[in-house]
């Protein structure tokens, strides 16, 4: 079985030209398939939503498949309207909140990502019974479950993928941590999360760091790596790594991974060539080794 690369959405806030620049660039890459969409904060939106048809148009007209994100965490009544109007869109979506399902119309197709809890093959075949064709599993999962849930995923018909790349998304909150921290309330915000344009790192009182925010999110400090791991989850069944977007040569990241996958090099080799393009991030593969995240094991 061969592995493939998704995109996943974007977590932080850039720009409108940001964003239309990093989309442009990834219609040149072999990514297979993208997810689009505003993922974390629903007031982030309107800044950059324009850009969303041409981004959509230029992935499709490259290749790409090209699905719709929900918000991680659906409370607002416009954020369930907005949630209604993504399965309308005419194009596939992934929940990434289970509250989206009860906008889901009748018979339609869905994928599921990581920040859903799918930890265990009954979840795996409920969400299949009512129409999830992929999965992304959480990032904290480690590789016999994996292993388990691949083949959970081959029977019921559904594609199984991994979180291969990024900060792992821990945790999403009603609060928003960046504007706490500024002394701000999340109403007048006033988006000051724009300014750590990949997450503000969170320090232990030892000043070690651990934890990224985002806005209302918890991501991982570390940049979570399977490239110790790909043979491993390509021999559990595994159908594709997912790709976390971030600063940096981001195009570069995606072609370790495309050569890692084809098998044109090795994970440790893999690993060299993402240091060289990522050189002040920190890697960590605990999760899938069984360990604590932020360690490096592979």
């Amino acid at each position: 079985m061969t592995m493939d690369l998704t995109i996943g959405p974007l977590a932080f806030f850039w720009t409108a030209p940001q964003v239309a620049d990093f989309y442009r660039r990834l219609a040149a890459t072999p990514a297979r398939r993208v997810v689009i969409g505003e993922w974390v904060c629903s007031k982030r939106l309107p800044f950059w939503q324009h850009e969303i048809p041409g981004a959509v148009e230029a992935l499709l007209a490259a290749g790409k498949e090209v699905a719709l994100t929900t918000l991680a965490l659906i409370t607002l009544r416009r954020e369930r309207r907005q949630t209604e109007e993504l399965f309308a869109a005419g194009l596939a979506v992934e929940i990434a909140d289970l509250g989206a399902l009860r906008h889901l119309p009748e018979g339609v197709p869905f994928q599921v990502g990581p920040t859903v809890n799918v930890y265990n093959e009954g979840t795996l075949e409920w969400l299949a019974r009512k129409g999830a064709t992929r999965i992304c599993l959480p990032p904290e999962l480690p590789l016999a479950s994996v292993a388990v849930l691949a083949r959970a995923g081959r029977d019921a018909g559904v594609a199984v993928e991994v979180w291969g790349h990024g900060r792992a998304p821990l945790a999403i909150s009603g609060r928003c941590y960046h504007a706490r921290l500024h002394d701000r309330a999340k109403d007048s915000c006033l988006f000051v999360c724009g300014e750590d344009p990949d997450g503000r790192e969170v320090q232990t009182l030892d000043g070690q760091s651990f934890l990224t925010v985002n806005g209302v999110q918890t991501l991982g400090h570390a940049h979570t790596t399977v490239a110790g791991q790909a043979e491993q989850l390509r021999q559990a069944g595994v159908t594709a790594l997912r790709l976390s977007p971030q600063v940096g040569d981001f195009a570069g990241v995606v072609d370790v991974y495309d050569r890692l996958t084809r098998g044109a090099i090795a994970g440790d080799a893999a690993l060299a060539q993402l240091r060289a393009c990522l050189p002040e991030a920190r890697f960590a593969d605990g999760f899938l080794a069984g360990a604590p995240g932020l360690r490096q094991v592979g």
